[in-house]
């Protein structure tokens, strides 16, 4: 299967695998989802864009990585930023409460939206390094920057979303890579919950246990494989090969993994923050990726 570069809604360029009308239907879902992350390259605040053009340098320098482009070429920055999104990037475990403190101090009102144009800095080349190795293209066109749209909510109310309607991967798969994502950057909140979906298919808690130690578990040679290329991409992404991935997995489900790995790191903005605890005190927590993408909770 091919990949054509089109033009997604409001001008930005996406990237779309071409493919036959018998899965028309999931193509275009992930033709939604790879839309909206190049829109989230365009998002340029206008009184954030210092910042925003100092954290995709930042950011991209801590993972070896090209960076992003950026409206500006940046300018007095507090280091305190800089610092934060660095850390946020090498692990974002390490972010410590003077640091979070001082970070949110700083910015007041804005420090969601920073942490977010953070986030998008961070992982957005990870997509670039792991969709190309999948031999997905990204669109050279000029960015027509967004001034507009809020960061923050575009990521949690169209991107996340967007990734969740995909529904090539099987649910244990996704729901395997997920608690990995969520055990790497120790997100209290992603780590107690459960997906009903991956439950009916018959994941069970001995499966979820030996994530961890995947490589001397009794995983199948699938999950390892899809274990090993999440690893990468959280750790050592200027080094990810997709060439085990490929042969496990097809084309799309590739694809929709690889954003899954992005779309479960939106966690990463919560953890920097300290606003991921748990909803429950202990135990797990149940519940469905709904059909429009979003969690329902039981």
């Amino acid at each position: 299967m091919g990949k054509a570069i089109a033009k997604g809604r409001a001008g930005y360029a996406r990237v779309t695998p071409t493919t036959s009308p018998a899965v028309m239907d999931t193509a275009g879902v992930s033709a939604e989802a790879l839309d909206e992350l190049t829109h989230l390259v365009a998002m340029s605040p206008p009184k954030l864009a210092d910042i925003n053009a100092a954290v995709r340098e930042v950011c991209a320098l801590t993972l070896g990585l090209p960076p992003l482009p950026a409206e500006t070429r940046g300018g007095a920055v507090d280091p305190m930023v800089t610092e934060f999104a660095e850390q946020f990037s090498i692990d974002v475990t390490g972010i410590n409460s003077a640091q979070r403190a001082a970070f949110s101090d700083l910015l007041g009102p804005d420090v969601f939206t920073v942490a977010t144009l953070i986030y998008v800095a961070d992982f957005v080349p990870r997509m670039r390094a792991g969709l190309s190795v999948l031999g997905v293209g990204w669109p050279d066109d000029p960015v027509v920057w967004d001034h507009d749209t809020n960061p923050a909510d575009h990521v949690l109310d169209t991107f996340v979303p967007a990734v969740g309607r995909m529904r090539e991967l099987d649910p244990v798969t996704s729901e395997i890579v997920r608690l990995r994502g969520a055990r790497q950057h120790n997100c209290r909140l992603c780590k107690s919950l459960r997906e009903s979906a991956a439950l009916e298919a018959g994941a069970t808690e001995s499966d979820y246990d030996a994530i961890d130690d995947f490589e001397n578990s009794d995983l199948s040679d699938r999950h390892k494989a899809a274990l090993r290329y999440v690893d990468a991409l959280i750790w050592t992404p200027a080094q990810v090969s997709g060439d085990e991935l490929r042969q496990h997995f097809s084309e799309g489900e590739a694809i929709e993994l690889t954003l899954d790995v992005m779309r479960n790191a939106c966690n990463k903005v919560a953890v920097a923050l300290g606003a991921d605890a748990a909803r429950v005190d202990e135990g797990t927590e149940e519940y469905r990726l709904g059909a429009d993408g979003q969690p329902i909770y039981s």
